[in-house]
């Protein structure tokens, strides 16, 4: 056959395609299978032939870096990958000698011992096959490393500088508790006991024992965080180990959870619809706040939209001048999490929403056409200067409320008035079965609903 670069490596005998290549000079006396590498790939197809020399290509790289590497640390990992692309290859997961003997059936070893008549002793593939390659001890920072860096970055891309430096906070305190209990041990060499370990230190938090008296002390965390801590763990455990081939090895870290059955009864409360119309919407109320943190406030009123998720509307997003103007939605905080105000890109189709305009909302959009700039990307702000505002003019009714409650308020406004309670759903941002509304009707019958919770208002204070 003609040779060309696409069909690199590869020579047929008898019509089987075999993976044929030349042991670098650099590597010769170093590879014992020099001065010719040559493997039958069993296949008479040209595009199977072809992904298999992909994977035999990659994993010779990999060894002759690793032959040639200084490092020792960085050449035991590219020696390992080289066996796990080895024995992808060869249509295997790779899998230590020992997690073979434990977990293989006996018709899967038996297909491994058959690869293993077709390749010298000692070799590349027979290593591979037979699992003797040492896993790299990869210590849990490096781990981590590799994590943000390579294996995560497409989450990362759409993200704002706050939303990426929010993502990675939350990231970074997992490892760091998780470390300061069991060191920067390799990620390989994590047991059990030591997510145990974890997962007590928060048990302790969440349930802390009663004091030597006999009594009670109150938590200092709630279920939501040392669950995300260990989620966290378990997801770097995982994607960790997927990314360098190891497939249905146990995570340590699964099924830690702790119960969450109370936090319904710890939800911000709503404010009272009286306490908005009567206090929050008086003349002086928020004439303290600047233009824009006073539009947000007042946006979140007739929207129910998050303070961040208005924050962030580019001016693209804020249609006015259509028959109905209404606001699109496409970014939510990380994790749903109502006690923050850090933003997130949407993680669902069904978070992207628009929201019809009406009352308090209309008025403020009219204001700001091009939204608040003040505090695009910059959560943290508002939340201090919206939170500091309603502490110090008392417009919390209770020590529990906080900005959030407006968006608990407009849930229960939108129930009491009868609104469809998947259009709650979606208004919201939650995931929903969405109702196919129409093309033309949607906003217009949303629009509807939403006029019946408008409260009355002062244009004045917009």
């Amino acid at each position: 056959m003609e040779r060309t670069e696409l069909d690199r490596y590869l020579i047929t005998r008898n019509g089987i395609y075999f993976y044929r290549r030349r042991v670098p000079r650099l590597v010769a006396a170093l590879d014992e299978r020099q001065p010719t590498v040559r493997a039958s790939l069993r296949t008479r197809d040209l595009a199977k032939a072809r992904a298999l020399r992909d994977g035999y290509e990659r994993a010779d790289d990999e060894l002759w870096g690793a032959l040639l590497g200084s490092d020792s640390a960085e050449a035991a990992r590219r020696r390992y990958e080289a066996a796990v692309r080895r024995v992808a290859a060869l249509g295997f997961t790779y899998r230590t000698t020992m997690e073979i003997l434990q977990g293989e059936t006996g018709a899967q070893i038996l297909d491994r011992l058959r690869v293993l008549l077709e390749h010298r002793p000692n070799s590349p593939e027979t290593n591979a096959v037979l699992g003797v390659v040492e896993r790299p001890g990869v210590r849990l920072s490096e781990a981590f490393a590799l994590y943000v860096e390579k294996i995560a970055a497409p989450e990362l891309v759409n993200k704002s500088g706050e939303q990426r430096r929010s993502w990675l906070k939350v990231k970074k305190r997992a490892l760091k508790n998780f470390t300061s209990l069991v060191g920067d041990k390799p990620i390989g060499e994590v047991t059990r006991e030591d997510a145990l370990r974890l997962y007590d230190l928060w048990a302790e938090r969440i349930a802390p024992p009663p004091d030597e008296d006999g009594k009670r002390r109150r938590p200092t965390h709630t279920a939501s965080s040392g669950n995300r801590d260990i989620g966290n763990m378990r997801v770097l455990y995982r994607k960790y180990h997927e990314h360098i081939g190891v497939r249905n090895i146990d995570n340590p870290f699964d099924k830690l959870a702790f119960s969450d059955r109370h936090q319904r009864a710890r939800r911000r409360p709503p404010f009272p619809t009286a306490w908005i119309a009567e206090r929050i919407l008086a003349p002086d109320a928020l004439r303290a706040l600047n233009d824009q943190a006073r539009g947000i406030v007042l946006a979140m009123v007739d929207t129910g939209a998050r303070p961040s998720e208005l924050a962030n509307l580019p001016p693209e997003r804020i249609v006015l001048a259509a028959p109905v103007p209404y606001i699109d939605i496409q970014t939510r905080p990380d994790d749903d999490d109502e006690e923050e105000l850090g933003p997130c890109e949407v993680k669902t189709v069904s978070s992207y929403r628009q929201i019809p305009l009406v009352g308090l909302a209309l008025a403020v959009f009219r204001k700001h056409p091009r939204g608040f700039p003040r505090y695009r990307d910059r959560a943290d702000a508002l939340s201090a200067v919206l939170n500091k505002h309603f502490r110090v003019h008392k417009l919390f009714p209770t020590p529990r409320h906080k900005i959030y409650s407006l968006r608990h308020s407009f849930e229960d406004r939108m129930k009491v008035a009868g609104v469809d309670a998947e259009l709650r759903a979606i208004l919201f941002g939650h995931t929903a079965a969405r109702p196919e509304y129409g093309q033309g009707g949607s906003l217009e019958w949303q629009r509807d609903q939403l006029l019946k919770i408008v409260l009355p208002f002062d244009r004045a204070i917009v």
